[in-house]
């Protein structure tokens, strides 16, 4: 599948790197030295992140809807997100914002900690109940999600005007607020994951003839699946420490690749972490015709993202 759809891959590769490089690059002359200091310290942070952040949200629902077996999984959906959200909350509130050097680092490391920690809160519960390869995930994941959202509301209800502020704009997302050292950073931490997690496409098919066909092929899923519930909870750790609560790219992407390519996950993992970059990296260019005025990444990606969303499910329906 991987080498009948080449054609596809490649076509993304260049797309992508042609439109990073225009979204970088437009309305600056390289000649000029403020427009050398607005592409290093702005534009490339700006293109760096979004790149990122949707090849992390896309590749890991893409995983994610295999492992649950349902096809509208995503990180917010089992509470990873909701988790990072969280302790990204508290440390906004606690004041995080107001840091500055190395300490305002903490609101991405909060992040990451909180993903981190919700994940591994879900699969305990999951295998308490002695569902934690589907739908158990799925519960865990819901419980976590609705107590996040519960304390999240309760930090609203205390929070001052300002702190309000700054947490009401972190929950609906934004690409504008990593810089260069920590793209740097993240940059690769996120190549390292890519590889390792596209290449798993043969076992994540596998696992569509059910757990025991998986391990006649010689798959140890009682390993596969916290192995991969924590690499999915390490993308999604990163994306939210870079933009905050990014929704409807992760539940978008490999949903509509499937519905137009197949399930080969040989092909959809890579072409998920292509597409959801693409996807993000339009969002910046739409954003930017604004006028200057920083739009939320979230309300971009559920205008555009929600009606492609229905098609395809209409679509689906119909066949």
């Amino acid at each position: 599948m991987l080498r009948k759809h080449a054609w596809f891959i490649a076509a993304l590769i260049v797309v992508l790197l042609g439109l990073a490089a225009w979204t970088a690059m437009q309305g600056l002359q390289w000649s000029s030295a403020v427009d050398r200091r607005i592409l290093l310290h702005l534009r490339v942070p700006l293109v760096g992140s979004a790149i990122l952040v949707g090849a992390c949200l896309a590749a890991s629902s893409a995983i994610l809807q295999v492992m649950l077996r349902n096809p509208l999984a995503d990180p917010g959906l089992i509470g990873i997100t909701s988790g990072a959200s969280l302790f990204a909350a508290i440390y906004l509130l606690a004041g995080g914002a107001t840091l500055t050097g190395l300490a305002a680092y903490g609101l991405p490391l909060f992040s990451f900690i909180g993903a981190l920690l919700s994940t591994l809160l879900i699969y305990a519960i999951a295998k308490r109940l002695g569902l934690e390869s589907g739908a158990g995930v799925i519960l865990a994941g819901i419980a976590i999600s609705t107590l996040s959202g519960g304390v999240i509301a309760w930090l609203y209800f205390l929070a001052d005007a300002q702190s309000l502020r700054n947490l009401t704009f972190w929950l609906l997302g934004s690409l504008h607020q990593a810089d260069l050292k920590l793209v740097s950073f993240a940059a690769p931490l996120v190549v390292a994951l890519l590889i390792y997690v596209l290449r798993q496409g043969q076992p994540l098919n596998w696992l569509y003839f059910g757990n025991q066909a998986a391990q006649l092929r010689g798959l140890n899923v009682a390993r596969y699946y916290p192995r991969m519930l924590l690499a999915c909870a390490l993308l999604v750790g990163i994306a939210v420490s870079l933009a905050g609560s990014i929704a409807f790219i992760g539940l978008l992407v490999p949903h509509l690749l499937r519905n137009l390519f197949g399930h080969d996950n040989q092909f959809v993992l890579p072409a998920s972490a292509l597409l959801g970059a693409i996807l993000l990296l339009v969002v910046v260019a739409i954003s930017n015709g604004f006028g200057g005025v920083v739009v939320p990444v979230s309300m971009l990606t559920a205008t555009l993202g929600g009606p492609v969303f229905l098609y395809s499910v209409v679509r689906l329906a119909r066949t």
